[in-house]
């Protein structure tokens, strides 16, 4: 019988990967070592790799967390979100699970620290293909067509992430982190 990708099992994925490249705060390395150990795995269980991840990002579509990552990396479109929250991901359930029930926990992470010192983006789009990458070292194929699919409902409800006075008092710490 074959183990079925659920949460639980997605989350151990991204802990042994972390766990196993030289340095866990490389997200593109975090990100190939998770679809090379997810290649190892049978084909049905990748393709269903893709609906859980998707069920992450669901997860963590909040106004006020693209608020966060808007202030982060100096601005931030779509797709910015979107490798943003790939990112986060990468770096394992707990961060994860704290930054989504509260966006402001950014400013407390060690590596949004640094990056607001040295003006570095966080954001990695590679997560986002991890299932891609791992069925297509598996088997030679594509992921077929609609491995997935996404629901998104922001529960900030109406919040302009471009407004910096409404970003300033709904992520107090992270805006007095990044002010000049």
């Amino acid at each position: 019988m074959v183990a079925a990708m659920d949460r639980e099992e997605f989350w151990k994925l991204i802990d042994e990967a972390r766990a196993t490249v030289a340095d866990p705060a490389d997200a593109e390395a975090v990100a190939a070592r998770a679809a090379a150990l997810l290649a190892t795995r049978p084909p049905a269980e990748i393709i269903a790799t893709e609906q859980v991840l998707w069920d992450r990002m669901g997860d963590s579509y909040r106004s006020l967390l693209w608020g966060g990552a808007y202030v982060i990396n100096g601005g931030c479109s779509d797709d910015g979100f979107d490798y943003f929250r790939g990112w986060l991901l990468l770096q394992g359930r707990e961060v994860f699970e704290r930054v989504v029930a509260d966006p402001d926990a950014l400013a407390g992470l060690p590596a949004v620290r640094a990056a607001s010192e040295d003006g570095r983006e966080l954001e990695c789009e590679a997560a986002l293909g991890i299932p891609w990458d791992a069925y297509r070292a598996a088997t030679g194929a594509q992921l077929p067509p609609a491995a997935f699919t996404v629901e998104y409902a922001d529960p900030d409800g109406d919040f302009d992430v471009e407004d910096d006075e409404e970003r300033e008092r709904r992520l107090p710490r992270l805006s007095a982190l990044y002010q000049d």
